[in-house]
């Protein structure tokens, strides 16, 4: 089949790689002078099954209120539009138990697949990209570790590898942890990796080329056409390239592509912030990756940076920065690795979108438009999902059972026609 793919971000890439090693001609469609350049670019490398998990959780709501005007609150909300109230009034209606149990549960499947068809590629191919294992979530207090039970049931109930872990455990394991701070328990997961998410995505995209992939870059794509909804055009006066299937996963833009085929997609742009810095002392930094879990912010160890990740706010752009987020990310780092890195020079300070669904879960299958597919709506687990996301794809699409049960990752639990 002759496909095109919309995006070049990880799921873009991924996507087309998968897609081309079954035998099919590949053309990549991407805005951008280069793959990578939005939300894969900076993102804090955390590929994580046990981590992965819908925002839309009990207790989520009250969780936000009661930090909303903190200083180091985990989410902000900048002006907002109607559009992102209506977001937040669906996500409330999704944080019911029942609803957080079952999105949990699809969400952890595919991410364990997708775990493991990111070594085989990482194996296979040699893609040598910066990763180091296994991933702690930090709890400070008892009320942390009362909201972690619900999902770490569902964790089990899937036989996930993880292990609680008290204060003086979680130090053998990240003996960087500062000994001042008080560490209520620790979850580890010994599996989760840590990677470069960028490297990876340019890694693969060599391998894409390879095998035949066609790259558009600096080629932004108009809105699919009801009349022709398999045809890509990127002017106005061109009659465009007709494809037998169109692939989306063109991130925050994927809603405005496909709503002239009567699909309303509800992505929100939940940008996040990111600083990395150079290690200072080795001993003195995380060996992998840990979250603190009260203010949702990740501290990884990519080579010899430090990458610290969190801040999350609803509205706003990606250009202007809320320096209180930013500030919130170095006391978080000072709490637990203070010294680690050379925070005073050469940081690199990165906002960016992570569009995101409100009940949590991407949407991965047919778009119920013939010809047209979606692999869009990763939110913040973009890097965890991505490799298996494009694997079940790339399956349907062939015609062939995908290896995971792909229940509640369609439309389908959506009502998203107008």
């Amino acid at each position: 089949m002759n496909i095109a793919v919309i995006g070049a971000g990880v799921i873009g890439i991924t996507t087309a790689y998968e897609l081309a090693a079954m035998g099919h001609r590949v053309s990549v469609f991407e805005r951008h002078g280069a793959a990578a350049e939005e939300g894969s670019f900076a993102n804090t490398g955390i590929a994580s099954a046990g981590y992965a998990a819908p925002w839309a959780h009990p207790g989520m709501i009250k969780h936000v209120l009661t930090h909303l005007w903190q200083r180091d609150t985990p989410l902000r909300i900048s002006s907002p539009s109607m559009g992102d109230w209506k977001w937040l009034w669906q996500m409330r209606k999704a944080c019911d138990n029942a609803t957080f149990a079952r999105n949990r549960t699809n969400i952890l499947r595919l991410a364990e697949y997708s775990g493991h068809r990111m070594r085989t590629l990482t194996d296979t191919l040699n893609l040598e990209h910066e990763r180091s294992q296994g991933l702690m979530v930090l709890l400070r207090s008892a009320r942390d570790i009362e909201r972690m039970q619900g999902s770490l049931q569902v964790m089990r109930d899937a036989g996930l590898s993880f292990k609680t872990l008290s204060d003086q455990e979680a130090r053998v394991i990240e003996p960087a942890l500062d000994p001042q701070a008080l560490l209520a328990q620790a979850i580890h997961f010994p599996e989760d990796e840590v990677g470069n998410c960028r490297q990876f995505t340019l890694l693969l995209k060599s391998e894409a080329e390879t095998l035949g992939v066609n790259f558009h870059f600096n080629a932004s794509v108009l809105p699919l056409s009801k009349a022709q909804p398999n045809t890509i055009r990127t002017t106005e006066d061109q009659t465009g390239e007709t494809f037998q299937a169109v692939v989306v996963c063109a991130g925050l833009a994927s809603s405005q592509l496909l709503r002239p085929l009567g699909l309303r997609i509800p992505l929100a742009a939940v940008h996040g912030y990111v600083i990395s810095a150079a290690v200072r002392e080795p001993l003195d930094a995380p060996r992998s990756g840990v979250i603190d879990e009260q203010y949702k912010v990740a501290i990884s160890r990519l080579g010899h940076r430090v990458r610290v990740s969190g801040g999350s706010e609803i509205g706003g752009n990606a250009k202007r920065h809320n320096p209180a987020s930013i500030k919130t990310l170095y006391r978080v780092l000072d709490h637990w690795f203070p010294g680690a890195a050379r925070t005073q020079d050469n940081v690199q300070v990165w906002k960016g979108a992570r569009p995101m669904l409100p009940d949590g879960p991407p949407l991965v299958g047919a778009s119920g438009v013939s010809g047209v597919w979606l692999n869009l709506g990763h939110g913040a687990s973009g890097w965890a999902l991505a490799c298996g996301s494009a694997r079940v794809l790339a399956d349907s699409i062939n015609g062939k059972s995908p290896d995971i049960d792909l229940q509640g990752l369609g439309l389908e639990r959506l009502n998203l026609r107008r």
